[in-house]
């Protein structure tokens, strides 16, 4: 369900912000763009939002500068505070891609930004099995996440990674629920999505989903 990696951001969340303008040259890749990411996924976007894994709350600030109502879903405590004080007028609440609650009936779209990964390929179908109930048809599902195109793509970028002595960022890649995007389309489409994929940097796919 994707906490198993909650451990992670004991040490990162005081990090995050360095990470993401590309302070740590390991992740410099992974986050180019990042700001403009953020940007695509908020203004896809439409009315009542769920954000999974708010972490520090860049996304959620750019939802609520577009106007979104915005419930975020975080597991970590916390980053869940952090977002907590720079959105204090967003409806927070502690829970992750698949166990969590909520009171609003009507939900436009489901965003999320570097998290899909934390689920096993099963549980993101499953999860996204869930998103589908939770949409009415048009509702959208707008993701941006690590993926590759094939798993020999995926290889040859963490033997790369290697190669330049980026250890950390390959653990990374081998230890957690990263995918492909044919993988993907098949989990979509299984769960009533049609959905279309971007790449937006040398690991960062953008995928918006829409409820058939």
């Amino acid at each position: 369900m994707g906490r198993e990696f909650i451990y992670l951001f004991d040490e990162w969340a005081k990090s995050y912000e360095a990470s993401v303008t590309g302070q740590h040259k390991e992740y410099r890749d992974v986050f180019e763009g990042y700001e403009s990411i953020l940007d695509k996924v908020a203004n896809a976007s439409t009315g009542t939002v769920i954000e999974f894994g708010t972490g520090t709350g860049n996304l959620t600030l750019k939802l609520e500068a577009a106007g979104r109502t915005v419930i975020g879903i975080e597991p970590h405590e916390t980053m869940l505070e952090i977002t907590r004080e720079r959105c204090p007028n967003v409806q927070l609440i502690n829970g992750d891609l698949q166990n969590f609650e909520i009171e609003i009936k009507h939900i436009d779209s489901i965003v999320s930004t570097y998290v899909f990964h934390h689920l096993t390929d099963d549980e993101k179908l499953e999860a996204l099995i869930t998103y589908s109930k939770l949409l009415q048809p048009g509702g959208k599902i707008i993701f941006a996440d690590t993926a590759f195109a094939t798993e020999e793509h995926m290889q040859a970028m963490i033997t790369k990674e290697r190669a330049r002595g980026f250890h950390e960022v390959a653990d990374d890649l081998e230890r957690e629920y990263y995918t492909t995007i044919p993988k993907l389309q098949i989990m979509f489409q299984q769960a009533s999505f049609d959905v279309k994929f971007e790449q937006l940097n040398d690991y960062v796919w953008y995928m918006e989903a829409s409820k058939k």
